[in-house]
């Protein structure tokens, strides 16, 4: 068969990344495996016919430059999606310039991030108008105003003004429910239309997951569709997209998103219907009945299956309360609806909180209906059980390249799992590609010999902090401590606080911002952070700051999570085993991004601890001992210090040579 142009011109790219030319030209690109091995199979993707690939790329690949660079030798378009705004942000004001430049591309580029990102001019001055007299909120709308009028982008999360959880975010901000649309009075400076434009414009568009659903799904998040005119699609962080499409896919409804609608149509009364004193009468029922809902869910467990909720007839009588509430507004603002654009788009998201609520009494099969309780708030949810059929179905619609990569994603050398959860059939295109570190001589993984007691006992953690101590307190670094539940990091925070050392900072979840903890790690040097999920992932921190990491339990999933059992209940019914198709599976992949926060650079030296006695004295404990990189052993946390001066030591030594 005679080559074709597009052949030819594959190679050759692939050539071209797996060559010295690029590595000269692009910082971080290396020449060699298996760098060169991912940046040849994105080429190769890439002009494949719709083609698909699967890859995990191990700490140190260097995954993105082997996938943006045959992107951008590519001249297609293209749409890259990634877990976090954290990495949106890296890629667009970092990696994707420097890869650019060095290959003398100039291609027109966008970030793109979900609606709630950007400052509402509309909703400023609402904000403004309700701050009149609150000193508190002077100066900061005052900043909020001057952002408002110098910035290009409008982008909340990178001008530094708020706090991602402070109260006035989502009153500057827009939703799809209360955007106002064309209506909007200062749609012409609007920074999402703006940013909406840039994107459908941009020949490489940078986005998030939940947008990339959003655009598979066709649903209006205000962006417009992108994902039609797109040639390749690349989903880094992959591992992520499963759960996040779960929520997608699902319904929600919340009594925090009432109580919204509330304030606004009060606020947009005041403003346009001032006469129309009904509409007053009808927010003050809808707020009653939510308030009733919360008095009737106060003994609701935090996170339970509708099915074990207590009570059941009257809490359907309670709901039922604030649907006819909900329908009483939403007859008042339909008369109300001419008096300005406010109060007709108020209408609108009654309407669409009343069929979210309509929506979630419906047993829809393949889906679980299941509760969150906070401490104001509640929460209703219908979750898909897989969201694989309808990750394949969007994708399907998409004739584009797609690759898929992370750091996680099988189970020994096993892609089944997260290509099953991914919509892609087993046979998909798939590869792993090993660290480039050298683990033996870097790292140590210790574990308890004799082992520690059950992980269900109730002197567990105490046992975990006195097998460690050495290691927390003989390490000259800092060092991560995680845990697979709140209960055991607060236990562990209570054991440590007054033991260890003034010199050595104990930093807590929950008791600070995340960031500001990181922040606060990264600059002592010797501090030891106690955290759970949101510690597990995403955190790069090189050097002595992070040399230890102390994990205390293999992460299985909480067994009383409603949407987990509704999942093993939906394996064990079609002859599958819920442990070794799912659960397993789940917590190798989770246990890998645990241990993956420990070496990150070939200069790094640490220690990884894995307590679970299960990791030995049960046959699946090999699994995930497979599942982790070539690492030297030791079962004496002291000897584990002795391996790590000596390869620090090494390191010195290295670095001379």
């Amino acid at each position: 068969m005679a080559e074709t142009a597009l052949d030819t011109a594959g190679r050759a790219r692939a050539a071209l990344c797996t060559g010295g030319l690029v590595a000269r030209a692009v910082p971080g690109f290396h020449p060699r495996e298996p760098q060169q091995v991912m940046a040849g199979l994105v080429a190769e993707t890439i002009d494949a016919e719709a083609g698909t690939l699967l890859v995990e790329a191990a700490t140190g690949v260097g995954k993105t430059f082997a996938y943006l660079v045959p992107a951008m030798l590519s001249s297609r378009r293209v749409l890259i999606s990634t877990g976090t705004k954290t990495l949106q942000d890296q890629l667009f004001e970092k990696d994707l310039p420097m890869v650019c430049e060095a290959l003398g591309q100039r291609p027109k580029m966008a970030l793109l991030k979900g609606r709630s990102n950007y400052l509402c001019h509309y909703r400023l001055d609402s904000a403004a108008a309700d701050a009149a007299g609150r000193t508190g909120q002077a100066e900061t709308i005052r900043e909020l105003r001057r952002l408002a009028a110098s910035s290009r982008t409008g982008d909340l999360t990178q001008a530094g003004v708020l706090a991602e959880d402070a109260p006035l975010w989502p009153q500057v901000t827009s939703t799809v429910d209360n955007c106002l649309g064309g209506e909007c009075p200062r749609l012409n400076d609007c920074f999402v239309v703006r940013a909406r434009r840039r994107a459908q414009e941009a020949e490489v568009v940078v986005v998030n997951h939940h947008l990339l659903l959003a655009d598979m799904a066709l649903k209006d998040e205000g962006f417009g569709e992108l994902l039609p005119e797109v040639e390749v699609v690349i989903v880094d962080e992959a591992h992520q997209l499963p759960e996040i499409a779960g929520a997608f896919f699902g319904l929600a409804f919340g009594t925090r998103a009432v109580r919204d609608l509330g304030r606004d149509v009060l606020r947009e009364m005041e403003r346009d219907a001032p006469d129309m004193v009904d509409l007053r009468d009808r927010v003050s029922a809808l707020q009653s009945a939510v308030a009733e809902l919360l008095r009737c869910s106060d003994g609701w467990p935090a996170r339970a299956a509708w099915s074990e909720v207590p009570d059941h007839d009257g809490a359907l009588e309670t709901l039922a309360g604030v649907d006819v509430a909900l329908g009483a507004l939403e007859e008042g603002l339909r008369a109300a609806a001419q008096r300005g654009p406010g109060l007709d788009q108020a209408r609108s998201r009654c309407t669409a909180l009343r069929a979210r609520l309509q929506g979630w009494l419906e047993d829809t099969a393949g889906t679980v209906p299941w509760v969150e309780r906070f401490r104001q708030s509640l929460m209703l949810h219908r979750t898909p059980l897989d969201a694989a059929r309808p990750l394949a179905e969007q994708r399907t619609r998409t004739p584009a390249s797609w690759i898929f990569t992370s750091a996680t994603l099988a189970v020994g050398e096993d892609f089944r799992h997260a290509a099953r959860r991914l919509g892609l059939p087993d046979d998909v295109r798939a590869q792993r590609l090993d660290s480039p570190f050298d683990f033996a001589r870097q790292a140590c993984l210790a574990v308890p010999a004799p082992p520690l007691p059950n992980p269900n006992m109730s002197g567990y953690t105490r046992a975990c902090v006195e097998w460690a101590w050495p290691l927390l307190i003989g390490n000259p670094g800092g060092g991560f401590f995680l845990f697979t539940s709140h209960r055991a990091l607060r236990e562990a925070a209570a054991l440590l606080r007054d033991r260890l050392p003034a010199e050595q900072p104990l930093l807590v979840q929950g008791e600070r911002p995340r960031a500001e903890l990181l922040e606060r790690f990264r600059a002592s040097g010797n501090a030891w952070l106690l955290g759970a999920h949101s510690f597990w992932e995403g955190v790069d921190i090189r050097g002595d700051a992070l040399s230890v990491v102390i994990i205390d339990r293999l992460p299985f999933a909480a067994p009383s999570d409603p949407v987990l059992q509704a999942r093993t209940a939906a394996i064990e019914a079609a002859g599958g085993s819920p442990f070794m198709d799912f659960q397993l599976p789940q917590a190798v992949l989770a246990l890998k991004q645990g241990a993956g926060r420990l070496i990150r650079d070939a200069s790094d030296a640490g220690i990884l601890a894995l307590c679970d006695p299960r990791l030995t004295g049960r046959p699946y404990g090999r699994q995930f001992l497979k599942s982790l990189p070539r690492f030297h052993q030791s079962s004496d946390p002291a000897a584990a210090l002795e391996f790590l001066q000596a390869a620090r030591r090494r390191r010195g030594v290295d670095a001379c040579a």
